[in-house]
């Protein structure tokens, strides 16, 4: 998953985030960190979010003291929980150190904890951020001077990453491991920065710069986009022709999956894909969601390609679509049996159960599900929703408001749950009480759903 700008956030998410700036900038430091942890739940992948929460963190422990057995015994189970997240969720892990760090920010064993997960979510620039901080923390810890390394070199950051080295070769100058890694470091650099007095004067080219001109063609072709199925192909047979001896490289395997996806083969991508669950021996969380990708976008492609002036076009459509669904529910019901403490994955099955109406199975998911913080809430109005659905709406109305009670910022999640229960007061006949919920969301957003019509439809009743 890139990592993201504020601007590139949806336009709800970008004003929370700004509110978050607003109340940093008054020092209402709790309800800043509240605002920017709901940035970062939505979309764990903006890295300003994550540096403003940062300083906010810091700022705020700076003010607060004492209680520190009671801090040190929560840190500890925290970082169990956390250890245990990462093995199936990594963005799960992500929230969990972050909430740690919420406590302490200068808490080494969670910022560790963080970039491990954020390497495993590939957020480079987001691991680097803990990694100097754990690494200020420990700067005689070798390993994991090298993993900050290791990071900053992957991420483009090249100069802090040679400082890195250079200084851990200052303490052991004749260590192996240390040179060969500056080595392929300033190799790396002298392909990507040499060159260029050539082409400034008109005498070179970018050729040039490699004696090897197939390799030259090939690093062209990998820099950009492949749009062209020929380019796909022909890096294809050159990574496969690879695999003969680099059949252990997963990164490869990875690069010839992401090919052929390319190429709309998608059967051809999950054989890559299961290649690379089979050689790591585990059932990696990010690969299979690779793998369900590619059998979505198979499904797309087939609905696309049918034929619309067909007169059966529309049970064709719906068969596809049925296909899909059970797809995505046996899919589901896989990832959970892979990897059973995966909370992400159970809400994803309740939810297919529930588009299903198989009722019973959907709510044993979801109180599964509402215990992981990224899913707490969608998962609680879900469940309100099936308790809705067997007509037992007093459960239905009181997980609704529970739900309230924890849902601080007022967005379109906010809004549904204030309508949900609306509608359940209905059902129960309460009506002052449902019209109160719809008019909270009426002062706010006239045009969400149908508030407008049963606000005026309540006071035209009124005289």
């Amino acid at each position: 998953m890139p990592e993201k700008s504020v601007n590139e956030l949806r336009a709800n998410v970008r004003e929370i985030y700004e509110k978050g700036v607003a109340a940093l900038q008054k020092n209402n430091l709790d309800y800043a960190i509240e605002l920017f942890m709901q940035v970062v739940r939505q979309e764990p992948a903006c890295f300003d979010a994550r540096q403003a929460l940062r300083a906010t963190q810091h700022r705020r422990a700076g003010n607060k003291s004492g209680g520190l057995f009671k801090k040190f015994l929560g840190a500890t189970n925290t970082m169990t929980k956390g250890r245990l997240a990462l093995r199936s969720d990594p963005f799960e892990a992500i929230l969990i150190a972050e909430e740690a760090l919420n406590d302490d920010p200068t808490n080494s064993g969670a910022h560790q904890l963080l970039a491990e997960a954020a390497l495993a979510a590939s957020l480079p620039k987001t691991a680097i951020l803990s990694l100097e901080v754990a690494f200020k923390a420990n700067p005689s810890d070798r390993k994991l001077a090298e993993k900050l390394s290791d990071t900053c070199s992957s991420a483009g950051q090249r100069p802090r990453a040679e400082k890195i080295l250079r200084d851990l070769l200052a303490t052991d100058p004749n260590d192996p491991g240390l040179n060969e890694k500056l080595k392929n470091l300033l190799a790396n650099r002298t392909l990507t920065e040499g060159g260029y007095e050539a082409l400034a004067d008109g005498s070179g080219s970018y050729r040039d710069i490699l004696r090897d001109k197939d390799q030259a063609v090939l690093l062209e072709q990998e820099q950009r986009t492949v749009k062209d199925v020929d380019v796909a192909a022909r890096l294809i047979a050159d990574y496969e022709a690879r695999l003969a001896t680099e059949g252990n490289n997963l990164k490869l395997l990875r690069d010839i999956a992401g090919l052929y996806e390319k190429r709309s083969e998608f059967d051809r991508a999950i054989a890559y894909y299961q290649r690379i669950l089979d050689l790591g021996g585990v059932q990696d969380p990010i690969i299979l969601k690779a793998m369900q990708d590619a059998r979505l976008a198979a499904f797309d492609l087939r609905a696309k390609s049918l034929d619309t002036s067909a007169p059966d076009h529309t049970a064709q459509a719906t068969a596809v679509a049925a296909e899909r669904e059970a797809f995505l529910l046996d899919d589901a019901k896989r990832r959970a049996e892979a990897n059973p403490s995966d909370l992400h994955v159970r809400f994803d099955l309740g939810e297919l159960y529930f588009r299903a109406g198989r009722i019973t199975e959907a709510i044993g998911e979801l109180q599964k599900a509402q215990n992981n913080p990224n899913k707490r809430i969608p998962a609680m109005l879900l469940l309100a929703q099936c308790f809705a659905r067997r007509n037992m709406n007093d459960l239905a109305a009181r997980k609704l408001q529970e739900t309230l009670k924890e849902k601080i910022v007022f967005d379109d999640e906010k809004k549904e749950i204030h309508y949900q229960l609306g509608c359940i007061l209905e059902k129960m006949g309460k009506r002052e009480e449902a019209i109160d919920q719809f008019k909270i969301i009426y002062e706010a957003d006239i045009g969400y759903r149908d508030v407008a019509a049963k606000v005026d439809s309540y006071y035209a009743s009124q005289g």
